[in-house]
């Protein structure tokens, strides 16, 4: 959503931006489109070293935990069962799942109770690159086509209506699925899109004011 909700304001402002300052209808289209790839590419690489840094921490955080494993077994032990039992389990009860957990794959019961590492929260950041480009491409490829197949007469008030209507909606679907309030979010997503295109035209037409 997130992604999605950056390409069509990033895009949109863009275009009604390099439109306001009096470029040809070829560079709003080839800016728009550089802005797109650029996005994508940007969403894809600020993710992947974000994911990859968090996959880093996670490996050195296994590593201090293999080496206090084999340093201090009883200690690793003891540890574990006192996470259990702060959860409410009766201490017995803790000991021997402890015991039982140990005995099986210690690493694996440290990693996921003490550090909270389950396997489909591993960091995946070429996964996690590729979502980020493709939501941010999805949503920015909506401006662009309004951009394009528009009437001329109508291409900027179509891109600004367009964006904002699919902002609304992205901010309706995001509430839902959180369980948030519907009206808030969409009007604060509906808001933001608004002021960053109205901010961006504002900058275009002064610059293609002072330009002239």
């Amino acid at each position: 959503m997130l992604g999605a909700d950056d390409g069509i304001v990033s895009v949109a402002s863009l275009a009604v931006g390099v439109g306001a300052s009096g470029a040809s209808h070829t560079t709003v289209v080839t800016a728009a489109a550089a802005a797109l790839v650029a996005g994508a590419m940007s969403m894809a690489a600020g993710e992947y070293v974000s994911v990859s840094s968090q996959a880093d921490i996670a490996s050195a955080d296994l590593a201090l935990e293999r080496v206090e494993l084999a340093a201090d077994p009883a200690g690793e032990l003891n540890e574990l069962t006192a996470i259990y039992a702060r959860r409410g389990v009766p201490v017995d009860v803790a000991r021997s799942t402890a015991v039982a957990l140990t005995a099986r794959d210690p690493l694996a019961a440290h990693a996921r109770d003490e550090l909270g590492m389950t396997a489909a929260g591993r960091a995946r950041p070429v996964q996690a690159a590729s979502s980020s480009a493709a939501s941010f491409a999805l949503g920015a490829a909506l401006p662009m086509a309004a951009l394009v197949f528009a009437p001329a007469a109508l291409r900027v008030a179509v891109v600004i209506v367009a964006s904002l209507v699919a902002l609304v909606i992205l901010g309706v679907v995001a509430a839902r699925a959180g369980g948030a309030p519907v009206g808030r979010s969409a009007l604060r997503v509906g808001l933001g899109g608004c002021a960053a295109i109205a901010v961006t035209a504002g900058v275009g037409q002064l610059f293609g004011a002072l330009s002239k």
